[in-house]
């Protein structure tokens, strides 16, 4: 007879990793990459985070603080409700999540998420 205690390690090691699942859905860009309309780029809206405080909003430098008005106003004028949020290597994981999270609240109905070389040219 097996003991009680490894059965219930067992069935804690794999449930684990359910707990701790996250709330964002993921996609691989090349995964899911088709060719886009040229109208349908210029719709969507860039958020690059440049610290803890700043982040460029399509190309303009605007408070954190300022983010969930600013980008309430943008989603309700945009067809598409797209957002890429680039993000430079010194900002905090904390931060990040911060505005990823107020991207979704605000009305954002994608969410792209771009790095390497997209990131570079963004800046």
């Amino acid at each position: 007879m097996r003991p009680r205690w490894l059965v219930l390690v067992v069935i804690l090691l794999l449930a684990t990793p359910l707990a701790f699942e996250s709330s964002f859905g993921v996609r691989k860009s090349a995964a899911s990459a088709r060719e886009a309309p040229e109208e349908t780029q210029s719709a969507r809206i860039e958020l690059s985070i440049q610290s803890d405080d700043t982040i460029l909003v399509n190309r303009l430098e605007v408070p954190i603080r300022s983010l969930s008005r600013i980008l309430e106003t943008l989603l309700s004028d945009s067809q598409t409700g797209q957002v890429v949020v680039t993000c430079q290597d010194d900002v905090s994981h904390g931060t990040f999540v911060y505005v990823l999270d107020i991207a979704k609240v605000s009305g954002a109905k994608e969410i792209a998420v771009a790095g390497g070389e997209y990131a570079t040219a963004a800046r």
